[in-house]
């Protein structure tokens, strides 16, 4: 990334092997920070695990569910890496559990079970109905990954993405007690490492303000990919975000894409507690 002087915006390096989609934007000033390739639809990893907790929420608002319901784990739906779940004895947990250890640890039984639940058409059809043709989850959480199935666990464009934090901020995309709950959940995350590196925050506990910066957010994460998106707020302004970045199979790049989003991090910093 190239920092520009005074009334440039950030630029995202091209040619690096490193494909970008990016955007940042004031909430309330509309003053757009950076925004590069926001329209390029690439992989998100388990970003777009944030469609599923909004369709929950939804559901609930419409008497569907109750996130007090139990809900049992079924033997297929069990994986590990991301999440807790797999390390727990328990079974069965509430809708609301599960859905706090989505937003907390991006759990990848979880979100399988919570799919079950739900339905991925539900999720689907939410997700267009909030006006998205290139952001979605594409699938439940599988490894190995089947022939004939989606490539991508979800896959996401900057503009898209920064537009729903921002809608869930002003609550705009359920009751205000839903979009509450949507943000507890996400402001659990304990992942900083990416654009949220350069606040210097708690990765376990952020939700409340630390050197002036309150901030919730959702990461991605595989070999070839490395997104955050999120919203971060100080005392008089608040900032929504993406970062997304992909690279080549087989090729390494996550330590110049992590250096980069920092810097895309210090650049929405520097407009909160500065302007």
């Amino acid at each position: 990334m190239t920092r520009g002087g005074t009334g440039e915006r950030m630029e995202f390096a091209t040619g690096s092997g490193i494909t970008w989609s990016a955007k940042a934007v004031d909430l309330d000033s509309g003053h757009v920070l950076f925004e590069q390739g926001e329209d390029l639809a690439l992989d998100t990893a388990s970003i777009g695990k944030v469609f599923l907790l909004h369709t929950v929420l939804e559901l609930e608002q419409r008497g569907e569910l109750r996130l007090d319901e139990p809900v049992t784990r079924r033997p297929s739906e069990w994986m590990d890496n991301s999440g807790l779940w797999y390390l727990l004895q328990a079974d069965t947990l509430s809708i609301y559990d599960l859905c706090a250890l989505i937003g907390a640890v991006s759990d990848n039984a979880a979100t399988n079970t919570m799919c079950r639940r739900v339905g991925l058409d539900a999720v689907h059809a939410s997700t267009a109905a909030l006006g998205y043709t290139r952001s979605s989850l594409d699938d439940i959480v599988r490894w190995p990954i089947p022939t004939g199935f989606p490539p991508n666990l979800s896959t996401g464009s900057a503009r898209e993405l920064t537009d729903f934090v921002a809608r869930v901020a002003k609550n705009e995309v359920l009751t205000e007690a839903g979009c509450d709950t949507l943000r507890r959940w996400l402001g659990a995350g304990m992942d900083c490492s990416m654009v949220a590196a350069a606040w210097g925050l708690d990765p376990l506990a952020h939700y409340f303000y630390d050197r002036d910066i309150w901030m919730w957010n959702k990461t991605g994460t595989t070999s070839r990919v490395r997104g955050d998106i999120g919203v971060a707020m100080s005392p008089k302004r608040r900032v929504a975000y993406s970062v997304l970045a992909n690279w080549e199979r087989g090729s390494d790049h996550r330590d110049e894409a992590l250096a980069t989003m920092r810097e895309a991090g210090d650049v929405i910093r520097d407009h909160l507690l500065h302007g």
